[in-house]
């Protein structure tokens, strides 16, 4: 008899055979159950946590902080398995992460329907996040379909796992070792209902992933934040070589010229973490760091209708906002629906030399803006 050893239980192989893997259930403790859990469903293995469906004023605090990266990756729920209305032996397993917002919007989706929702430990990471770093894959299904006991939960043996996670899951592998099949969901939670009354066919719809300008702005502010942090410790750096080498006070002229840092710097970061992603696909170019450097240069080209500088001063911040702009724009590859890893290597590798070299300029002319006549040149 073949063997296939099993991810989950690496110190004993399972048969690749429809025997099934005796499992050790890790129950869920009251403390680490989500504040949506309404109840208890009965089944073969005993009671299951229940959810609501509904979102609570407390929930939608809890996203709008995780989406502004306040406690971001303290927003999880507890690995396992969870019932969603009153699901019995037939009905249908839904896998997700253990991303918070993730279980939140999914169980809201699902409204009125009676499922199984299977959690994977993803360690606070969304789907398509956590299948690209490896944590939703198909040693941690496993491990989670043995830890659950599903194949005493339900009399069928098949599991819905979210498209975006595809990349992470290899079905043949899970078919292999626990029984269950593999279906692929739709890419969007609100196409479930329709999914499941279709008999669990998705229409190519269902298979495209769109990216709209409300998903655009509800994803920049956890570009925005990171970005607004390194601006006050930037901040403070140029005000303390103001100080030292502008013309005045080392008081005064770290302060007038930290305050101009400071709203220069600030203006890059709203160019390249939000004028970019919102204006994303009307900005010239396929890399994101030419896009950032649009709206980097057109946010410049403003500077001398808004300000008195000196030609070198103007010149020295007009390549650190398109820099800036520029780098902070590529970050949001990561966040993007239709970027790849290689891509992003590709335009990391071309693109950060030329960010690095323009703001390394900039920075030195700005310093010689403040040398030269007395600061005013």
């Amino acid at each position: 008899m073949s063997q296939t050893c099993c991810p989950s239980r690496p110190e004993r192989c399972c048969p690749d055979t429809k025997t099934e893997i005796p499992f050790v259930r890790v129950p869920v403790k009251a403390e680490n159950l989500p504040s949506s859990v309404t109840g208890e469903v009965q089944s073969a293995i005993g009671s299951i946590p229940r959810v609501t469906s509904e979102l609570t004023f407390a929930d939608r605090v809890g996203m709008w902080k995780a989406r502004w990266g306040i406690s971001r990756m303290d927003y999880t729920v507890y690995p396992g398995l969870y019932a969603v209305g009153d699901p019995g032996p037939d009905s249908e397993v839904l896998v997700t992460a253990n991303y918070r917002m993730t279980f939140d919007l999914l169980r809201r989706a699902v409204s009125g329907l009676d499922l199984w929702v299977l959690v994977l430990d993803t360690k606070g990471i969304n789907v398509w996040c956590a299948a690209g770093k490896g944590t939703f894959g198909t040693d941690e299904l496993v491990r989670r379909i043995e830890s659950a006991g599903l194949r005493s939960v339900v009399n069928h043996r098949r599991i819905i796992v979210p498209q975006l996670g595809a990349v992470g899951v290899a079905a043949h592998k899970v078919k292999e070792i626990t029984g269950f099949r593999v279906i692929y969901g739709p890419v969007e939670m609100t196409d479930l209902k329709p999914f499941f009354a279709s008999g669990r066919r998705a229409t190519p719809a269902m298979r495209k992933k769109q990216f709209p300008l409300s998903e655009r702005a509800a994803i920049a502010p956890m570009e925005l934040i990171p970005a607004a942090k390194w601006v006050v410790a930037f901040t403070f750096v140029l005000a303390t070589v103001a100080g030292l080498a502008g013309p005045g006070s080392l008081l005064d002229d770290a302060a007038r010229f930290g305050l101009e840092a400071f709203l220069l710097l600030s203006l890059a970061v709203v160019s390249g973490a939000i004028l970019a992603p919102l204006f994303l696909p009307w900005l010239p170019g396929r890399a994101f760091a030419i896009k950032g450097a649009v709206t980097g240069a057109a946010v410049s080209f403003m500077l001398p209708l808004a300000s008195s500088f000196p030609a070198t001063r103007l010149a020295a911040w007009s390549l650190i906002i398109v820099a800036l702009s520029s780098f902070l724009a590529m970050n949001f590859t990561g966040s993007s629906t239709y970027t790849s890893l290689s891509g992003v290597k590709k335009e990391m590798k071309e693109a950060v030399p030329f960010q690095a070299g323009a703001g390394t300029v900039g920075l030195l002319l700005w310093v010689v803006s403040l040398i030269k006549a007395g600061g005013g040149a």
